[in-house]
């Protein structure tokens, strides 16, 4: 049975098959590359369009993280981009200088992190991690898994917490994911230093490739601990801890604990970062994923059934495949804008690419 690490791997991604020879000579190719973090999801989106909405539409995506991914969409080498990271920076510029206009990010569904492990003995979400441990764990603070301040969180299973060291396991690319998880550790943990980004200098640890690579990296190891998407410790049946959020309560990942993290006004370029939600029942570590478009597409066709197929991701058929593989659902306000900014992009035959 294949996995999801083999779904998901670095080679680039074919989604969709053409079920209609006549429609094979109107086959409209569109390329994206990106966050990992996005993968399952945009996947799903595209292979049930092009069986059920367009067979003339394929989608290929490269999951190779939002670093890679927003250096393509710089690069003009793929139609779209998706990141949890949105454009700052020198990337931002370096868009602006090429293109002449800011890139067009449009949230398509929001996301939580967990901190997946593997721990002999212990199931999923048996194991509880305070603020101060986890930020422990990733400062290298806390290097054993018998350490008596886990011990002290977890009574009802510090008899079976084992004996063995603690093997952190971070991303070892560029990755909206990890830009998601350091800005919520830079604002908990008071000795972070390495700031936030989507790299970062990691204290310690071993580092792997996408979230692929995290979650074969922790289920390979028994000791390991890293932090990966939802719905790749979901698919993977990895177990996962439960954390303590900013009011002080032990919350384990729910689409309702997440969907209440991302309640928030989002502004007008779309860039909402909830590094530490508030509410008593939030999930503390929630984020958006960005699709990252052009103003200016060359082709009026590809355009076209782009646009189709990002409107269909919003609508019910789209929605239902968010909600089952636990991402979370834009509200119908932030559809209406999204909708508004895709009619908004135009044709231009000279368009830089």
């Amino acid at each position: 049975m294949r996995t999801l690490l083999s779904a998901f791997s670095l080679t680039a991604l074919t989604v969709g098959f053409l079920t209609a020879t006549s429609a094979q000579a109107q086959t409209v190719q569109i390329s994206g590359a990106g966050a990992t973090f996005a993968a399952p999801l945009l996947q799903r989106w595209f292979d049930a369009y092009n069986r059920t909405v367009d067979p003339t539409v394929q989608v290929s995506y490269q999951s190779v993280g939002s670093g890679a991914g927003l250096e393509q969409v710089i690069n003009g080498t793929v139609d779209f981009g998706a990141s949890e990271a949105p454009f700052s920076g020198a990337r931002l510029e370096s868009f602006r200088a090429k293109y002449g206009y800011d890139p067009l990010q449009l949230p398509l569904a929001g996301g939580a992190i967990e901190f997946a492990y593997n721990l002999p003995g212990i199931e999923d979400g048996e194991l509880i991690l305070k603020r101060k441990t986890y930020c422990g764990i990733v400062t290298g603070e806390i290097t054993r898994w018998d350490d008596i301040r886990i011990k002290a969180e977890n009574p009802g299973i510090a008899n079976k917490l084992p004996p063995l060291d603690i093997t952190w396991v971070h991303r070892s690319d560029g990755s909206g994911t990890t830009f998601v998880f350091t800005n919520h550790i830079r604002t908990v943990c008071p000795n972070w230093t390495a700031g936030a980004g989507t790299s970062v200098e990691w204290p310690v640890g071993i580092g792997a490739q996408g979230n692929e690579g995290v979650a074969a990296t922790i289920k390979q190891e028994p000791g390991a601990i890293g932090y990966v998407n939802q719905s790749y410790a979901k698919l993977e049946k990895m177990a996962t801890a439960r954390l303590e959020n900013k009011a002080g309560n032990i919350v384990e990942f729910s689409t309702e604990a997440a969907t209440s993290a991302l309640d928030a006004p989002i502004p007008d370029d779309f860039a909402l970062l909830v590094p530490d939600p508030e509410g008593p029942n939030d999930y503390p570590i929630v984020g958006l994923f960005w699709v990252m478009l052009y103003r200016e597409y060359p082709d009026q066709q590809k355009l076209t059934k782009l646009v189709e197929a990002l409107k269909w991701t919003q609508g019910p058929e789209g929605q239902a495949i968010t909600k089952e593989l636990d991402y979370i659902p834009m509200p119908e306000a932030v559809i209406q804008r999204i909708f508004a900014e895709l009619d908004s992009i135009t044709v231009n035959p000279n368009a830089v690419r």
